[in-house]
């Protein structure tokens, strides 16, 4: 499947510094999880059922990014995309190996573990969860036909990095009918539709506005408030919010 075509935000505007958050509170999650997986992989369900087990949880940010080397398998990943399969290979030069693989948890960016091993994704998680969760608050809230997104100042004010938004669906079961896991029904929390760098952060509380109408009319939506590590690959989330309702 396609991605869906993406927004041109060309009207999205950056606002002053420091300017209010209009009645949104700051949130700090425990953590991002973004697991890589596909329907055509048999070591993926007990993954696929952690991602949805986190999305429930109310504070991890949790995505499925399905991929597509696998479809050759017998079953073409109905929620595959080569964008997913892109960064999924980003992240992967990004945190050294050599290769990539399902189902790969990358942890707010900056580690991965098997995302199959429930013991390893929450002992990951609960080290950002013990201090406090992400470093940057980031608060978001709606002003008229605007969503408004407001992020805090890293503590020594420097350092840049993009603001991402990842488009998912919450919920989306599927019946897979061939391949390694055929006959199973597996409802997949939070599949990425669309990923879209919108702006820069400095290190400085800034604000940015967004359109509305184009926002909330593709379902659910992340912020990340990424590094970049040289080259343009992701590097660590130093801050996360959810626009909209998470996979329940």
């Amino acid at each position: 499947m396609h991605m869906r075509n993406r927004i041109l935000l060309t009207a999205a505007t950056l606002l002053a510094l420091c300017a209010p958050s209009l009645g949104g509170d700051f949130q700090r999650p425990a953590g991002v999880v973004e697991l890589f997986t596909s329907q055509g992989c048999s070591s993926c369900p007990p993954a696929d059922h952690v991602l949805d087990e986190l999305a429930s949880s109310g504070d991890v940010i949790a995505l499925g990014y399905h991929v597509d080397y696998w479809d050759y398998l017998g079953w073409k990943d109905t929620l595959g995309s080569p964008e997913n399969t892109k960064r999924q290979y980003q992240y992967g030069k990004s945190l050294g190996e050599r290769s990539v693989y399902t189902p790969q948890a990358v942890i707010n960016g900056s580690s991965h573990v098997n995302g199959g091993k429930r013991s390893a994704v929450l002992g990951a998680i609960g080290k950002t969860r013990e201090a406090g969760g992400l470093p940057i608050g980031i608060a978001v809230s709606e002003a008229g036909d605007s969503i408004i997104i407001n992020t805090d100042a890293a503590p020594n004010q420097k350092g840049n990095a993009h603001l991402v938004l990842v488009y998912f669906d919450p919920q989306h079961p599927v019946v897979i009918q061939r391949g390694e896991n055929r006959g199973k029904t597996i409802n997949y929390a939070n599949p990425v539709t669309d990923i879209q760098t919108a702006g820069m952060w400095h290190g400085k509380a800034a604000s940015f506005e967004f359109p509305k109408s184009e926002i909330l009319r593709k379902g659910g939506c992340a912020v990340l408030l990424q590094s970049v590590r040289p080259g343009g690959l992701p590097g660590p989330i130093l801050g996360a919010a959810m626009i909209g309702q998470p996979a329940s």
